[in-house]
Order: C-alpha cells, then structure tokens, then sequence
C-alpha cells in the first residue's frame, strides 16, 4: 500500500482503509466539502476521475466494479450532488453492485441552524443503500470498513458514508487500517442431504431445464453449469446480465431472455414442458410481467442461490442455499450422463430463436449487431444503453464469455452505456470497449464525451440514430395509441463527437460502418459512429 499522509487527517485514515479493501478508483464531480477527501484518495494511488454528471460517475464507477470484481467509490458534494447521483446509486443497488458513496455533509456544528443546500442524505437513499454511515474522527477506519463489509456481503449493493469538512480535515487518534477479512466459501459435500435430493431429482427428470443468473456468473459457475447441462442435456436459459455464462454457440445454449415477446414465445413453452427446472444464481429482476409465476408446478422448481430470494416473482418447492459453483460441483460428481428431451425440444427452440432474429437487411439494426458482433474479439467488451437496440442487441449477440455485454439490466436507466464504457475500460484498459448507444440515451448524457476526451479513452461509440425513442412509440403503436413525445431532432453526431475532440462519422451503409470500425480500431482518441436508419426497421424485430 502506499505510504500514509504525515498528517494522518481522517481523510487520509479513509483513503487508506478504502485502499486495503482495494478500492482503486473514484468517480464524481467535487465540490468544496470533499477536496481534503479527494487529495487523501490521490495521495494513497485512488485517482479521481471527473465526470460531468453525478449519476454517470455512479455508473462508471459500477462499469469498473463489474470488471474489477471490487468496490469502487464514487465521490459527491453536499446537497444537489448527491441528490444528483439517486439515479446511478439505484441502478448500482438493482445490479447488486458494491458501490461505496461518500458524499460531503455541512458541519455539524451549524447543520441545525444552516439550511444552504442541506438535505436529509441517509433519508434520501433509504431505499437505495444497504446502509448509512456518518464518519466520526474517533472510528473512521472502522465505520469505512463496516461500509465495505457490508457492500461486498451478499446480496451486494451500495453503502452511503456522509463526512463532514471539518471531521475530514480533524486528526484522529485511529492509526491501524482494518484490512478486509479472509472469506472462504465452504463447498457442498457429496454426502449432504440437498446434493442427494437434487441427484434424485435430475435421474428421475426426462426434460431437464437451467435457467441462470448473475450470481452464477460471480460464483464463476460457468463451467460446472456447462458440464451439467452437457451430462444430463439441460438446455441453458441466461438472463442479459449473465449471458456468456456458458458459450452461446453451444447447442445447448438458449441466449439470455428476459425483455423479448417473440424470444418468450418460445422459451416459455419450453420452460413449461420442462418436468425439472433449476434456477441458478438467478434473479428474476431483469424479467418482464411474462416471466410472473413461468412454471405452474412449483414443485418442479429447485432454486439454487447462496442468499435468500427477496422476490415473489415465482415460487420455488425448494430453496438450496449455498454457493452456486460449489453445489454444482458436489452435484457433477455424483450425476451420471444419461438422455433427455427425446423430442428434441431445445434443439428445435434454438434453431427457431435464430430464425427469428435472424435477417437479410443490407442495412439496419439487424445488419449493425450482425457485423459488430463479427468485428468484436471474444475477449472485447461491449456496453449497451436502454431502448429496442438493447433488446435486438441482446437477443442476437452471442457472447463467447460473461461480462462481456453489460448493461442495465435491473434498472434500465437510459444513458448508461457510456459511463459503463468509461469505468469498465479504466478498470482494464488491455480490452477493446464499444459503446453501442441510441441517440436519445446519449443526448442525455452528452457531456461525457468530454469525460472520454479529457481521460484519453480509445472507445468506439456505435450509435443507432433512428430520430426516435422507439421502444416506446412501439409500446404506443401496440396499444393502439398516436406517437406521442418520442420524435427526435435531426443531430449531427459527426460534428458533435469533433467537437468534444474525438472523431465522428455519419454511416448509411454496412460497408461504411465496417470501414469506419476498422479504422477506429488504431486510433489513439474515441470514435463515434453514427449508424442512420428509419425507425420502421425495429417494426417485428423483437
């Protein structure tokens, strides 16, 4: 660890605490109450990165989380910067990420007789955070620590720490840093009643199911969920946050769901016929109303999850609650290869999910995914924002490894691609990053792209610019309603992106957009490709 500050102020006794549970980055927009913190976070080798807007810095630092696989902090002044960043700390509590916020608070000497900018900030993230700290001089280690276990305790999530100017630049009588606590996670055992019952479920099942999430992903279960759906021919459901989980050109492989009726008229049927289903690591938050109760018999339905399910979604007939890699590898060792759906049901369904998605457009958003998910490496990550090109992107892309298609998922906040692009690149910058935006998410949060400038960020921006909100006026249209409120102005994206110092380009073709993302590829700032086409083109695309 870096050498403390001589002065030990409790800003630098934070800093450091941050530092030993390895916190390495900081997003936020300062402000007066938080510079002593700020100079702490550089002088222990946590650099501050400047964001234009609170709740991107709050998604750029979950971008870098879901890369690092540690917490990571944002940082906000009093008052309207914290109340700034609600947005981006609710998309981190939904995505189950473990965000520490530290927000600047007035002096507790004159809180109570000083109104100027002073808000209730625990009572504002009441519902957001799993919990709020004031920092005091006398247990600021400690209390960073408490914050820090409890973020990365799952199901993980946001903690929110207040810290005054005054107690950040007071000394304190702390001199020793708690580091984190080694943790092991004790693996099911071949002779545990719960691995017994579940090999007695699975030998009896002649339509096995698996249906995986999120936290199969950070259990790194993607192997022991592969080598079962293999030995007992599950096919495999994801949801969006956990697809790559196991390779998505395995037979076996269904590709993520969770947003898509034209995908659930297929996959729920399937999920029906199923005698066995297994949730694992799964949560149903990135699912729509279709996905309410999908298995009529609870009975058949066994969950597998290392924390209780805080859902009523659906109802399992049994909970087993353990690591998800561990259960699964008590599990291989006992099961034997045998073959299911005789009628070769899930053979079938992947062969009509590919026909469906699949089209000969010369130019579209069919065509963009198509050549972008062909130029991207395996080990390259994309973002993608909220809106139809996040569900046509998701059905079609096919991940080759987890965490290689992030996006907002839970909460499904607009302009969150870019942010998550910016902290997922900081926290690896050995990977190439795409961007793949519409042009209503990123006029929100347009100021970013100086972010990306002033970081000198090598990312690919690739928008759809359709001149729409179009997944809302097809909600409109499906409901028989007038277009309403959803038209876009026409914006040169091009000029735009010069203008914040990086390159942009206007596409109309496929042969343009590969070009453009070949010469992207060696170019030293960001590039913006914006790929014009007729709204029309998302008509029955998901």
């Amino acid at each position: 660890m870096p050498q403390s500050h001589t002065s030990d102020r409790v800003a630098d006794i934070v800093a450091r605490t941050l530092y030993a549970h390895m916190v390495r980055h900081a997003f936020g927009v300062p402000g007066g109450e938080i510079v002593a913190l700020i100079d702490a976070l550089e002088a222990v080798g946590i650099p501050f990165h400047l964001a234009r807007h609170e709740t991107s810095a709050a998604i750029m630092a979950a971008g870098a989380s879901t890369i690092s696989r540690n917490p990571e902090l944002l940082v906000t002044t009093v008052g309207p910067g914290l109340a700034n960043a609600v947005n981006g700390i609710a998309d981190a509590a939904q995505e189950h990420i473990p965000l520490i916020v530290i927000s600047g608070i007035v002096d507790r000497a004159t809180r109570s007789r000083y109104t100027h900018q002073v808000i209730d900030h625990a009572q504002l993230l009441r519902p957001l955070v799993k919990a709020s700290f004031e920092i005091e001089p006398e247990s600021a280690a400690s209390t960073v620590a408490r914050a820090l276990a409890i973020a990365t305790t799952e199901p993980m999530g946001p903690v929110h720490l207040d810290l005054s100017p005054s107690v950040a630049a007071s000394t304190t009588p702390e001199r020793s840093v708690p580091g984190p606590a080694t943790r092991f996670t004790v693996s099911a055992s071949v002779t545990e009643p719960a691995i017994a019952l579940l090999t007695e479920r699975i030998r009896s099942a002649e339509r096995p199911l698996i249906l995986a999430g999120l936290q199969a992903v950070r259990s790194n279960s993607g192997a022991a969920v592969l080598q079962l759906a293999e030995t007992i021919g599950a096919p495999v459901v994801t949801t969006y946050k956990a697809k790559g989980l196991v390779p998505e050109i395995h037979p076996l492989c269904l590709g993520g769901a969770g947003l898509s009726p034209m995908a659930d008229r297929i996959l729920l049927p399937l999920i029906q016929k199923a005698d066995l289903v297994l949730t694992i690591g799964y949560d149903p938050i990135e699912m729509r109303l279709g996905w309410l109760d999908f298995v009529s018999d609870q009975s058949k339905l066994i969950d597998i999850c290392n924390t209780v399910p805080d859902h009523a979604m659906h109802h399992a007939g049994t909970w087993i609650l353990g690591d998800p890699r561990g259960v699964l590898q008590a599990l291989n060792s006992r099961i034997a290869e045998r073959k299911t759906w005789h009628g070769g049901e899930p053979l079938h369904a992947k062969a009509e999910l590919e026909r469906i998605f699949s089209r000969e457009d010369l130019w579209g958003p069919h065509a963009i995914v198509d050549h972008l998910n062909r130029a991207a490496g395996a080990n390259d990550l994309v973002t993608v924002d909220s809106g139809a090109h996040r569900i046509l992107l998701s059905q079609k892309w096919i991940a080759a490894q987890p965490l290689t298609l992030l996006q907002s998922a839970g909460f499904c906040t607009m302009n969150a691609a870019l942010p998550l692009a910016i902290g997922a690149f900081i926290a690896d910058r050995s990977r190439r990053v795409f961007a793949v935006m519409g042009d209503g998410g990123l006029e929100m949060g347009i100021g970013e792209l100086a972010t990306v400038r002033d970081l000198r960020l090598p990312l690919t921006i690739v928008l759809f610019q359709d001149r729409s909100l179009a997944l809302i006026a097809l909600k409109q249209a499906s409901a028989g309603l007038a277009s309403t409120g959803v038209t876009l102005g026409e914006t040169d994206f091009s000029t735009v992106a010069r203008g914040f110092g990086g390159y942009g380009a206007n596409v109309e073709t496929i042969h343009e957009f590969r070009d453009e993302l070949e010469r992207a590829r060696t170019r030293p700032g960001f590039s913006l490709i914006a790929c014009r086409f007729d709204k029309s083109a998302y008509d029955d695309a998901f």
